[in-house]
């Protein structure tokens, strides 16, 4: 910062040693010091709040995925676990995951979606949290008041419509064979705004 502020200083003399006459540069030399201290302490202030805006509480970003891929042969129907591609997609999902910092993982009570965050929260060293995806309103008034960046594992009906109530946004759901969505919602103060990626993984299977 102190090596910035020398070069803006050194700039602005030379621009004005070369746009007037000596003798104006001298009886402006007093004017000159004013106008250092100014841009001195505007730039402070520019660098000081953009650290406090880094910092900030009220900035984060939650990601919100539908659980992968399930297996449709197992004999447990009510809660069917993860397909070997599921198990898959999974831990590329950890991987899409890897250097973004991360203080919450959500996920509703069934196999497939605790298996899906599964590889993530191993990786990060984050329990996984329970919510009910019955009453996903009121959840995502807790995602905002809880203010941390957060993975939540939903539903095809759960993923889009919970990255709606974020953003203020009528987001339907997934179709039912798409497994690819990754909402990422940014809350900055009371700016909310979503995005939408597509993962790139391709089964092995």
């Amino acid at each position: 910062m102190v090596r910035l502020l020398f070069i803006k200083f050194v700039f602005i003399d030379f621009i004005l040693f070369f746009t007037q006459d000596l003798t104006t540069y001298l009886t402006n030399i007093k004017h000159n010091i004013t106008l250092k201290i100014i841009i001195a302490i505007c730039f402070a202030f520019q660098i000081w709040g953009a650290e406090v805006f880094a910092q900030s509480d009220d900035v984060f970003t939650i990601y919100l995925v539908r659980h992968s891929e399930k297996d449709h042969f197992s004999n447990n129907v009510s809660d069917l676990p993860l397909s070997k591609c599921g198990e898959q997609r999974a831990i590329a999902l950890s991987s899409f995951l890897n250097d973004i910092h991360l203080d919450a993982i959500y996920s509703t009570d069934y196999t497939r979606t605790k298996n899906t965050a599964l590889p993530t929260a191993d990786k990060k060293g984050i329990e996984i949290t329970l919510y009910n995806e019955q009453d996903i309103e009121s959840f995502s008034n807790l995602l905002l008041e809880n203010k941390q960046n957060a993975l939540v594992v939903g539903h095809s009906n759960t993923a889009g419509v919970l990255t709606g109530l974020l953003v203020n946004q009528e987001i339907g759901d997934i179709d039912l064979d798409v497994y690819d969505h990754i909402y990422q919602v940014l809350i900055v103060g009371k700016s909310h705004r979503h995005n939408l990626f597509k993962s790139s993984f391709e089964c092995l299977e």
